[in-house]
């Protein structure tokens, strides 16, 4: 469904280890105060122990922290575009302040048109003026309190035209994965391509001249096969291989130190064998992710529980490397041939999100159009099912953040 509409989008060119308190009062304290409750490992002392990059800014580092800590009691929500994808166009501010009188907690972003062969890094380039919108809505979510993540839809390396695998032929699938790895035809591409994703880390800046964290999923929902970095076209280690190089090429080649880095899949797996089968390590990984539109197709309560025991094992993952959980993308669209799903938002999502005790820190929705929505803008007809949503106990939009980049005192 995303993916389709993505197309559109394009075609218009538009085990939990325990780790040393920081002093042994303090472990004595906890352990007189209470002793049956195991001690969160996660403390403000260690942790870059847990981390992808031991060297990140300190705003970095306490995002990693307090992302962690949010899920104990909340659920960031965020949207794709939010700043500039509007149902029926509608412009202004983002359809769910419209809804809610309060922006979104997270703001998704795209490097695909800032990488885009196309973008000539002048004023009148099309894609050079998404690139500096992007830009300017990312530094605008930041001064707001919001989280940043950016997803990377990389047009293939032989023509650079699209994305999909179905665009391309069948000796293009086979080879162009490989063709980007270390070695390989297209490896000096994808380096020059790792280098304009790395120039605009290192130039994300709030008013204060620090570095803006951003949350980065490289190669996302790789267990299908729609994008040519799909399970189809590369094995579990040439995945691994690609993943842990993009990590190492912006972390100790480029000196990037503001990313927190997401492993996102899709909805496939089940186990956690077969999620961590493409898995590149602890020491390239910091949120652990999935992206989930099939279990929520008007599938009611039934999709709604599978969707929360695949939340429920990744965030028994998470709790046991001390990484972050998240629902990187999800999303029911809404257009003039697909009604709304009663109670989808506050019933059905909410439920996958919060049963069983799970810890998830965001939630992503897919971007509105002028076609169709995944989040009401305040003029539909499930307009009060996303409010309810948004106000519950465990929800969260950007008024009800802590300070997400300052370490607690």
């Amino acid at each position: 469904m995303k993916t389709t509409f993505l197309k559109i989008a394009f075609l218009s060119l538009s085990v939990l280890a325990l780790t040393n308190c920081s002093s042994d009062k303090e472990s004595q304290d906890e352990i007189i105060i209470n002793p049956l409750v195991q001690t969160d490992p996660l403390t403000t002392q260690n942790v870059t122990t847990y981390m992808v990059d031991a060297n990140a800014t300190k705003e970095t580092v306490a995002l990693f922290y307090n992302l962690k800590k949010l899920a104990k009691t909340k659920v960031a929500i965020g949207q794709q575009d939010a700043f500039n994808s509007f149902y029926q166009d509608n412009g202004g501010d983002s359809d769910i302040k419209k809804n809610t009188g309060y922006d979104p907690a997270l703001l998704g972003s795209d490097f695909m048109f800032i990488t885009d062969k196309n973008n000539n890094n002048q004023a009148d380039n099309w894609f050079y003026q998404q690139e500096q919108k992007t830009i300017s809505d990312v530094k605008a979510a930041y001064a707001k309190g919001m989280i940043n993540t950016f997803s990377w839809h990389l047009r293939e390396p032989n023509n650079e035209n699209s994305f999909y695998a179905a665009d391309m032929t069948a000796d293009q699938k086979a080879t162009a994965f490989k063709s980007i790895l270390p070695g390989g035809v297209n490896h000096e591409w994808y380096k020059t391509k790792l280098d304009k994703v790395a120039s605009v880390f290192l130039n994300l800046k709030g008013s204060n001249g620090e570095l803006i964290p951003i949350i980065f999923r490289p190669f996302h929902e790789f267990d299908g096969s729609w994008f040519w970095w799909g399970a189809n076209f590369c094995t579990p280690e040439e995945y691994k291989t690609a993943y842990q190089f993009t990590v190492d090429y912006l972390k100790n080649t480029k000196g990037v130190h503001n990313a927190l880095y997401a492993f996102s899949p899709d909805n496939s797996y089940t186990t956690p064998e077969n999620y961590l089968s493409r898995y590149p390590g602890d020491k390239y990984v910091d949120i652990l992710g999935m992206d989930n539109y099939g279990d929520f197709d008007n599938q009611g309560q039934t999709g709604a529980t599978k969707a929360n025991s695949k939340l429920k094992m990744i965030a028994d993952i998470a709790k046991t490397k001390v990484k972050i959980t998240a629902l990187t993308e999800t999303g029911y669209q809404v257009t003039s041939a697909k009604t709304p799903i009663t109670d989808w938002f506050s019933t059905f999502l909410y439920s996958a999100l919060t049963s069983n005790n799970i810890e998830v820190s965001y939630v992503m929705f897919w971007n509105n159009t002028k076609d169709g929505y995944y989040v009401p803008n305040g003029s539909v007809s499930n307009t009060a099912d996303f409010k309810t949503f948004a106000t519950k106990p465990k929800s969260a939009l950007v008024n009800s953040l802590p300070k997400m980049y300052e370490l607690p005192k």
